[in-house]
């Protein structure tokens, strides 16, 4: 029997979310233990709330929807400190960083473009 769907799931930039989610996930399980209040809780959420809020906007009207994608937005920019400070404590190799930087970068314009097509409809 095939899982039901819902609209969200089928976006791309909801996928590459879950993605960057999965690798947060894994990559925070080697910050030290100290950090799990801080540093690993922080960019575990913010990954979490780029999903959570291309889910949770779909389906709304267009206004409604592009201001679930700001705040996607804004919490692809506080991905984006959380490995700038990884990699300054050294839990980050800076290769490990860029490539955040770079699949950061991608959801952003993604979402950003999604917002401009909304803003067109």
């Amino acid at each position: 029997m095939e899982m039901e769907k819902f609209n969200f799931e089928e976006l791309k930039v909801y996928q590459k979310s879950l993605i960057l989610i999965d690798r947060i996930y894994a990559e925070t399980k080697e910050f030290p233990k100290e950090e799990v209040y801080g540093l690993t809780s922080q960019f575990r959420r913010a990954a979490i709330s780029i999903a959570l809020n291309i889910a949770e906007g779909s389906g709304s009207s267009n206004p409604e929807f592009r201001r679930y994608l700001q705040i996607s937005l804004n919490s692809v920019k506080e991905c984006v400190v959380c490995v700038e400070i990884a990699q300054r404590q050294k839990y980050l190799q800076l290769e490990e960083s860029n490539h955040y930087r770079k699949d950061l970068a991608e959801l952003s314009k993604m979402i950003t473009s999604l917002m401009k097509y909304l803003t067109r409809k």
